[in-house]
């Protein structure tokens, strides 16, 4: 999720697309926090991974 939300990015700002940039801004914080609760060892939505 981090890294198509970092793609999202590039592609939104090379293109000059606002839809893509938020998208892609809203993807890679979701992504990251799930990474830093999921590297906790808690579970999410009831499942220990998230692949």
């Amino acid at each position: 999720m981090i890294t198509l939300g970092v793609i999202l990015l590039i592609v939104g700002f090379i293109f000059n697309i606002p839809a893509l940039w938020t998208i892609g801004i809203i993807l890679a914080v979701v992504g990251a926090i799930l990474a830093i609760v999921g590297g906790t060892g808690r579970r999410i939505g009831g499942r220990a991974h998230w692949y």
